[in-house]
């Protein structure tokens, strides 16, 4: 039998893999991320395939899976790993190779297997590795899955079984790539977009796809470099929408487009190289598609700008928006169980439901959704569309440090704080609070609109906040302030990853 794991092994154990090593922490919300081999070993990713077979069968799911990895120097090593202990438990392994995370999403469909294991830590910095898995197409695990998964791979009671299998896909790029091509509208509008992946896997595949789409491509840091030599492929890095936005000047674009490290996001940047975040994309897309679906529900994120709510022209389509916890597995879900047309994440994941898509994300798809929104509006440039919402000042994401084994028991105190401070009456930036939204860590609005939003992350050692004013820059700062002020009254936080 296959031992079962630990959290922690000496070095000389470690060294030569004599017994697994799986860290309990790095078994997140909705996907696993651990530090490689510092918190996971191969044998501890075998022993995860063991765990992962072995919920797939107690699920009582059809046993056949598509896997995928990234292009970190370990991944391919960490996909055969977890092969292994796959086939042990007896899955059906179908590898589409190096891969995005919704090609092989999209393999759940074109190959029919139910299951998926991605390996990626998607933007995570180099040293990061990580499984992202489903059971139920197009959705992924989320917490009740992981935490049986945890229990299964921790306590070592993995079930071994005959019947497993592996097959390699070949050419399976082309064949995710012409999906996407099929689904494109013709575009007639003549684009010129700076495609910047951060050196990501993503510089495999989305230059390739826009240019067949007929779209002059500006390449930007598409060349796949596990070391992210010049900023973190992540579309919420004020750092990297910086780049894009110089980019587009530079060459008099259209629009930039900014994928992150596993393509199942994309950050945009308009024509006059604003960066627009992607809660306010999301607006722009609603507003488009719901001129084609007029009714439509959107999910969105508890991160996310509140004009889902109060925007005239979604009211005027009669738009119906549902705030949700964040994460992708979370928003996935609630698209799928409300039948949705799309759903819209502030960090840039964006899920498109039939006709548009499958109800999975996929940062391509989003990249021709927002090609398409301005092929439906050829007199009007993406800034013209930005300056069409109304005004709002928001920050970005911005992430403190917190412990993973201090940061849920932060959030729990800072929503106890702010549940007091409202029944007491109290204000928080100088207003009154009139509502808190507890459905993912709090977020507590203001008389004014003024909101601001703490809650755990689910995939590092961080906390998360946002803030956004409808009223002004002033208020935005003021109500930052005071939400950091209650932060802070709690041992553990850090510095922020970047602020307003």
């Amino acid at each position: 039998m296959f031992p079962k794991p630990h959290a922690a092994l000496t070095p000389n154990t470690f060294e030569f893999e004599q017994l697994p090593l799986v860290k309990p922490t790095g078994f997140r919300e909705y996907d696993a991320r651990w530090l490689f081999p510092k918190e996971i070993n191969l044998m501890g990713v075998q022993a995860l395939g063991l765990g992962i077979g072995t919920l797939v069968h107690e699920m009582g799911v059809r046993p056949d899976i598509v896997t995928g990895h990234d292009f970190r120097s370990y991944s391919s090593s960490i996909k055969l790993a977890l092969i292994a202990g796959m086939q042990a438990a007896g899955l059906r392994v179908k590898d589409v190779g190096l891969a995005l995370s919704p090609m092989a999403y999209f393999g759940q469909f074109a190959l029919d297997c139910p299951c998926v294991a991605m390996v990626t830590a998607s933007h995570n910095d180099n040293g990061w590795t990580g499984v992202k898995m489903g059971a139920n197409r197009p959705m992924t695990f989320g917490p009740d899955e992981m935490g049986r998964l945890k229990e299964i791979v921790c306590g070592g009671t993995y079930q071994y079984r005959d019947g497993g299998s592996y097959e390699f896909v070949e050419g399976f790029l082309d064949t995710y790539l012409n999906d996407l091509k099929s689904r494109a509208k013709p575009i007639s509008r003549k684009l010129k977009v700076v495609a910047a992946c951060g050196n990501g896997t993503a510089g495999a595949f989305a230059p390739k796809l826009l240019e067949a789409l007929g779209i002059e491509v500006v390449p930007l840091d598409v060349t796949p470099d596990y070391t992210f030599p010049r900023y973190n492929p992540n579309p919420e890095d004020m750092e990297m929408l910086h780049a894009i936005a110089h980019a587009v000047k530079e060459h008099g674009a259209d629009v930039g487009l900014g994928f992150d490290g596993d393509g199942d996001r994309c950050g945009v940047v308009d024509n006059e190289g604003e960066e627009i975040f992607a809660d306010k994309i999301g607006v722009m897309l609603a507003r488009d598609l719901s001129k084609l679906h007029p009714g439509a529900t959107f999910v969105v994120d508890v991160k996310s700008t509140g004009l889902y709510n109060t925007d005239p022209e979604l009211q005027k389509q009669a738009v119906k928006a549902d705030y949700w916890k964040t994460g992708h597995s979370y928003i996935k879900r609630r698209v799928n169980e409300l039948g949705a047309l799309a759903g819209f994440e502030k960090s840039g994941h964006f899920f498109f439901n039939e006709p548009i898509g499958r109800g999975y994300d996929d940062g391509l798809l989003t990249a021709i959704a927002v090609i398409e929104m301005l092929d439906r509006n050829p007199d009007k440039s993406m800034a013209d569309l930005y300056r069409a919402l109304p005004k709002t000042w928001g920050s970005p994401t911005m992430s403190p440090h917190c412990d993973d084994e201090l940061k849920y028991g932060v959030v729990e105190k800072v929503t106890e704080r702010f549940q007091k401070m409202k029944e007491a009456g109290e204000t928080v930036g100088g207003a009154r609070i009139t509502d808190l939204v507890t459905v993912n860590g709090v977020r507590v609005s203001t008389e004014d609109g003024t909101w601001g939003l703490v809650r755990a992350s689910s995939n590092k050692p961080e906390l998360v906040v946002v803030i956004e004013s409808p009223v002004s820059e002033a208020r935005l700062h003021e109500m930052f302030k005071a939400v950091d002020g209650i932060l802070r009254e709690n041992e553990g936080i850090g510095a922020y990853n970047q602020t307003i």
